[in-house]
């Protein structure tokens, strides 16, 4: 029969460090039995801890020094922002800080002013601009349009404040960004604005002749009483409200298109000529140019930056 490993309940509740194990008994060794879980080079947690980034942030800070700021991502996820904040958990260090990358942590290093940090329940990260900068310099310019549309909708900012504050690429992005209700509404929107079709408006109440409401569009084109949906996940759900939503719309004149992520994904080509159909009108000018490589990524350790919908 094999050893019951020792599990000392203190270590339980929250993440802890090597030297906390030690002073617990627990040996390097003991760490990589089944019990425990490494989150980074000095962090562990038991396995039986729920995945919570709020105490792995706070479990960081027990090792990171007082003027650690959280960034990119994670602050992102700090305001409200739908990423992934841990993978890896992302700060910003002093220029002189002797903090380096390691496991489960990406350092960066720039002197901020105070003027671009904030405290979120207690937890230094950069502010909403300079995060929404950060992602906007780092990401594809879709990625990062879905985190200010995130941003807007949340009411974290508002596109007049970003244009009249922001310059470079953010304020590039922010003349396109509306308060959109998902990431794959964003890249719908996306698609069609590279298409090089007008900038349609967002989550627009429509109503009928005689001024009763019928429906809310995701993205709607007044002009050519153009309304197009996405479609996520959830649309079997509600198959039937969605088919008297649509039928109330029709009857009351617009015109409707619907499509999914696999439109968007697979069929980008069909999605643009469709709209372009409806919309009966020539190519204008680029809203937003297509970002130079000098915009990729930086970080060889980032996934995907946003969740899919």
């Amino acid at each position: 029969m094999g050893r019951i490993p020792r599990v000392p309940p203190h270590l339980t509740k929250e993440p802890f460090t090597l030297e906390e194990a030690r002073r617990a008994g627990l040996t390097k060794s003991a760490l990589r039995g089944k019990s425990w879980r490494r989150i980074g080079t000095t962090l562990y947690s038991w396995r039986g801890q729920s995945d919570d980034p709020w105490w792995l942030l706070s479990a960081w800070l027990r090792v990171l020094p007082r003027e650690a700021v959280f960034a990119g991502p994670t602050a992102a996820w700090l305001h409200g922002i739908d990423v992934e904040p841990c993978q890896p958990v992302e700060v910003i260090v002093p220029t002189s800080s002797g903090v380096r990358s390691r496991i489960g942590l990406y350092v960066r290093r720039c002197d901020l002013s105070e003027g671009n940090i904030t405290n979120v329940r207690r937890l230094r990260a950069t502010t909403v601009q300079r995060t929404l900068a950060d992602l906007c310099f780092r990401w594809r310019a879709v990625e990062a349009l879905v985190a200010i549309d995130a941003a807007i909708h949340a009411g974290l900012t508002d596109k007049a404040a970003l244009v009249r504050l922001s310059v470079g690429r953010l304020r590039s992005l922010a003349l396109v960004a509306a308060p959109a209700e998902s990431p794959m509404e964003t890249r719908l929107r996306w698609l069609l604005l590279q298409a090089r079709l007008p900038n349609p408006e967002v989550q627009v109440d429509l109503h009928d002749a005689r001024g009763r409401f019928v429906g809310r569009a995701d993205l709607y084109w007044s002009a050519a009483h153009l309304v197009v949906e996405y479609d996520g996940y959830n649309h079997r759900e509600r198959l039937v409200e969605d088919n008297r939503r649509q039928n109330l719309l029709i009857g009351a004149g617009y015109r409707l298109l619907r499509f999914t992520a696999a439109d968007i994904n697979q069929r980008p080509e069909a999605v643009q000529a469709q709209v372009r159909k409806v919309l009966n009108c020539a190519p204008l000018a680029p809203m937003v140019p297509n970002p130079p490589s000098s915009f990729e990524p930086l970080d060889p350790m980032r996934r995907n930056p946003s969740r899919s919908r």
